[in-house]
């Protein structure tokens, strides 16, 4: 497993667009169906990644009590299955299923809406306001696995709770860490 920080997108930058389908419910999903939300959380996650699978039920409730506040979350897997099976798009509808995801958990087969966000490592997180700019890239909080702190939300947590408020965000911001995205062969990005 190879540590990867995310690459901390600029402030301020655009939502990139995006049109995918959800593995669980067979629909597209795409960056237009959030207008008209608060906020907007693009989550890049995977099925396999021990530092995903630390946060994943904490974040699955977050999600479920940020939902009704204004909060829309979408999760994207963009991890090549030929690397590990357990990231394809079956096993990612199975495990929304299991966490109780309320948000589509989507497949980017292609890696190009990863490519687009400069998404890095599983998780890594882009927030954006009402008009999809981007207000906070980061971690969900500072635990890890073995690290023995407990997992919170609340890097997370204070982002949106400003964002909701319209107030902002600081712009001091700890990356998130987690496990490379697995590219396909000769997809790596140059970022």
């Amino acid at each position: 497993m190879a540590l990867t920080p995310s690459t901390m997108l600029p402030l301020g930058t655009p939502a990139p667009d995006f049109l995918l389908t959800d593995t669980v419910s067979g629909r597209p999903v795409s960056l237009a169906d959030f207008q008209g939300r608060r906020a907007l959380l693009v989550a890049f996650i995977c099925n396999h990644c021990p530092y995903v699978k630390h946060i994943a039920e904490a974040f699955a409730a977050f999600a479920r009590e940020y939902e009704g506040r204004g909060l829309a979350v979408v999760a994207i897997s963009a991890n090549d299955p030929a690397h590990r099976a357990e990231d394809g798009p079956e096993f990612m509808a199975e495990e929304a299923r299991a966490r109780g995801y309320v948000f589509p958990y989507l497949f980017d087969a292609d890696q190009r809406v990863a490519k687009s966000y400069r998404a890095a490592c599983t998780p890594d997180f882009f927030l954006f306001d009402a008009g999809h700019r981007l207000v906070y890239r980061g971690q969900f909080d500072d635990s890890r696995p073995g690290n023995d702190r407990p997992v919170t939300g609340r890097d997370m947590r204070a982002a949106v709770d400003a964002v909701l408020a319209g107030k902002p965000v600081p712009e001091q911001q700890t990356p998130s860490i987690g496990c490379n995205i697995k590219w396909k062969p000769g997809n790596e990005p140059d970022y």
